[in-house]
């Protein structure tokens, strides 16, 4: 089979380009398949869609090259800082808080803009000329054979490699076509998205309040901005982002509170139905799934393109050093490698978060003090509140070398 590249790639959102860019510098030629058209998601407008990114990941993202191009326009956090609450109310008085000053890290991970990220991702690949990215085009079919992997685009076109990585999220059809199904179901609530302008300084301060129908973050952003994410039962959220601007901000207030001063919107508002979703498998012949199209985890700590990242590093490593060693990389037991270092992780963390927002998203009295003395004890003993504060930084665990921030 004569193939276009060594790896093709179905999704070109932040996963897929950071393994093209990760691949590549190992010298591989790599094709990244994007649905959407080269200006979607580059226009210089704010819409208030931003990423948490925990240490780890900037590492990554600093070896990939890319960090320096978006670094300035981050927003470290400082201080992570949760709690129960009500709606009206002051927070309980039992917290858990996380500082950035208990670990020699540093911050312990960054917020950063959407629309920042992935411009960065999409000239790093421009500038690689083992990537090749084909704008607005679609898969619509792939096969596999013994030494290669090849698809078939909307446009007609046929693309052949040795390995074929599907990044195409939830839904995708990588997955589907490779007859891996999937594991999960619907939390019954909706994420409402979007920015706020607030009069104080947030002083790099992240919040999470357990409120009883979800919970409620609210993530720093440079400036007196923050990103919030606000879980809501599917009926109520979809009144909530039904109502006007003004309405919106007055269903939010009692939620959001006064701590920063009075509160306006800043960006456009989205919603985003919140389910747990798990592929049955991260591989099949010739094809590997990274990223959501692997797992779809709750929005509740911020993990999900982390985990995605985690995936890639892990990829990465694994294809690179077969690549070194002369093995097909696209060979059974190369793929083996790759999941048995991802797939316990993500699921775990999957499980784990389903358990946190099930735990909760409730008012439950006898829940409710148990879990705020449980956050009070976490609180209360340092080496407990260290180790917590290392896993949300992402340093725990099997790291893949990218994560680190050492090269492959």
């Amino acid at each position: 089979m004569t193939q276009d590249a060594d790896i093709l790639i179905a999704g070109g959102g932040l996963n897929g380009p950071a393994l093209a860019l990760a691949l590549a510098q190992a010298g591989l030629s790599v094709t990244v398949i994007d649905a959407r058209p080269a200006p979607d998601r580059t226009e210089p407008g704010f819409d208030g869609r931003a990423y948490a990114l925990a240490i780890a990941s900037q590492r990554l993202l600093g070896m990939l090259g890319v960090w320096p191009a978006v670094g300035h326009r981050a927003q470290p956090i400082l201080q992570i800082k949760a709690s129960d609450g009500r709606a009206g109310e002051r927070p309980a008085p039992f917290f858990l808080t996380f500082d950035h000053a208990e670990i020699e890290e540093g911050p312990m991970g960054f917020l950063l803009e959407d629309r920042f990220l992935y411009t960065a991702f999409r000239n790093a690949m421009a500038e690689d000329p083992r990537i090749t990215l084909l704008s607005g085009e679609t898969v619509v079919a792939q096969a596999v054979t013994a030494t290669g992997a090849s698809v078939t685009l909307a446009s007609g076109a046929s693309l052949s490699g040795k390995l074929l990585v599907g990044c195409d999220g939830r839904g995708s059809g990588t997955a589907t076509r490779a007859g891996i199904g999937r594991s999960g179901w619907a939390y019954g609530q909706t994420a409402l998205v979007t920015a706020i302008a607030h009069e104080r300084p947030h002083h790099g301060i992240a919040h999470q309040y357990f409120m009883p129908a979800g919970p409620l973050a609210i993530l720093p952003l440079p400036g007196n901005f923050s990103s919030i994410v606000w879980a809501e039962p599917d009926a109520q959220a979809a009144a909530i982002q039904a109502l006007s601007d003004t309405d919106y901000l007055t269903a939010l207030r009692p939620r959001f509170g006064d701590f920063l001063g009075d509160i306006a919107l800043a960006g456009t508002r989205f919603t985003y139905p919140l389910s747990l979703s798990l592929a049955n498998s991260f591989i099949a012949p010739r094809l590997a799934l990274v990223g959501d199209a692997a797992h779809g985890v709750h929005p509740l700590a911020g993990q999900g393109l982390n985990l995605g990242l985690r995936d890639v590093a892990a990829l990465a490593e694994v294809v690179t050093l077969a690549h070194r060693r002369g093995e097909d990389i696209g060979a059974p037991d190369v793929l083996n490698r790759y999941q048995h270092w991802r797939r316990f992780d993500a699921t775990a963390l999957a499980l784990g978060m389903d358990a946190v927002n099930r735990l909760f998203s409730n008012d439950n009295p006898l829940l409710r003090l148990g879990r705020d003395l449980g956050l009070g004890a976490v609180n209360a003993l340092p080496p407990l509140r260290r180790a917590f504060m290392r896993q949300a930084a992402g340093l725990t665990g099997d790291l893949p070398k990218l994560l680190q921030g050492k090269p492959i």
